[in-house]
């Protein structure tokens, strides 16, 4: 009788499997190449920094654009507002309608058109908006409208920001701080010692006072002291002496005949290609500081440039100066040199009008003591 059991499948050939799933996958890797052309690493980094450039111009362009955009309906906002009245509830309910219409579009809150609205009154001409100020992300335009009221000055520090890349913080704490009062103060005899080239822009770099407000509220009484916490804090710093700056040093070395000397701060300068010898003092001014860093600019230009740097600057940071004693002790000077005050704070000048027609400290602890003393009688 023959069996009812149907014959068995054939088993699938696993090596057939095996061999059609290597046909099929692949696993990429860099071919191995013995004897690359000598060209090949430049020829890359060529083109990754080709690829860099492309991805950082479409990332700019498409900010400009947008900024733009801003711009233009904060104009259409603002002129319907001048001739129409608009109020706070419209604009809300042009925000719920154009979230309604671009639901996938960021920045279309009420506040941020309110903001481009401002944009628009603080920035009139077209121009200036392609050229300058399209070029910061909105972040960076929002500060200078917060913070800024004066047009002159905001296009200053927008000129500024977009020059150096400032970023957000950055550009509100160089607000904060002045740096617009600052910038190119430093009394200085660049115009006698420098070509006028290079002369108008060391004079640019320096300002006067530098604000080291990092230090604490503590009135360090010795240079090393002043020195090691700059040290400690050289990011600051340098963002305080501005663009360019690459430290070098503290306490740089010199032997010059047999004599030891040295430097309190080394730099050098990426656009000046010079050295900048920043001598420090706790005290004010005196001009025999300017016999002392003409010294060390000297060593410097024979023990340390470079043929192709240009010869040193020298910065001298002091605790005060009388401007008029700088002037002649810098006068008939062969070498470049700054001067400038540092300080801690920042304070307001009294204006000429109000001097005299407030009272002193020492009136005002006067008058604070009366009062506590017939306060004492009154509890008695």
């Amino acid at each position: 009788m023959p069996s009812k059991n149907k014959p068995s499948a054939k088993p699938p050939d696993t090596r057939l499997a095996r061999g059609r799933a290597r046909d099929e996958a692949h696993f990429t890797a860099p071919p191995l190449v013995p004897d690359l052309p000598a060209s090949y690493p430049a020829t890359l980094a060529e083109i990754k920094q080709r690829v860099q450039q492309s991805r950082l111009r479409t990332v700019l362009a498409a900010n400009a654009a947008m900024v733009v955009a801003y711009w233009e309906i904060g104009q259409v906002i603002l002129t319907r507002q001048q001739s129409e009245g608009w109020g706070a509830k419209v604009i809300d309910r042009l925000s719920a309608d154009l979230r309604e219409a671009f639901p996938d579009m960021q920045g279309l809150s009420p506040r941020n058109l309110k903001y481009m609205r401002s944009f628009a009154a603080a920035w009139p001409d077209p121009e200036i908006v392609q050229r300058v100020v399209a070029q910061l992300p909105w972040r960076q335009n929002i500060a200078l409208l917060d913070k800024l009221r004066d047009a002159t000055t905001r296009l200053w520090y927008a000129q500024q920001a977009a020059h150096h890349g400032w970023s957000q913080p950055i550009l509100c704490l160089q607000i904060e701080t002045r740096l617009h009062e600052r910038q190119g103060k430093a009394p200085n005899n660049f115009p006698q010692t420098l070509p006028p080239v290079d002369s108008d822009l060391a004079a640019q770099i320096f300002k006067d006072p530098y604000l080291f407000d990092f230090l604490g509220t503590a009135d360090p009484r010795r240079e090393r002291e002043v020195e090691q916490a700059l040290v400690d804090h050289i990011q600051r710093f340098l963002l305080e002496l501005g663009a360019g700056f690459a430290f070098v040093g503290r306490q740089v070395h010199l032997e010059v005949g047999d004599q030891d000397f040295y430097l309190d701060l080394l730099f050098y300068h990426l656009k000046l290609r010079r050295y900048i010898v920043v001598e420090l003092k706790a005290v004010a001014f005196e001009p025999s500081f300017t016999g002392q860093m003409s010294l060390y600019l000297s060593a410097v230009d024979d023990l340390l440039r470079h043929p192709d740097d240009q010869p040193a600057i020298g910065l001298l940071l002091c605790k005060g100066q009388n401007k008029l004693v700088v002037e002649y002790a810098l006068r008939g000077m062969a070498s470049p040199i700054g001067v400038a005050e540092w300080q801690t704070q920042l304070t307001e000048t009294l204006p000429q009008e109000l001097k005299g027609s407030l009272p002193t400290i020492a009136e005002i602890e006067a008058e604070l003591a009366g009062d506590m003393g017939t306060m004492g009688e009154q509890n008695d």
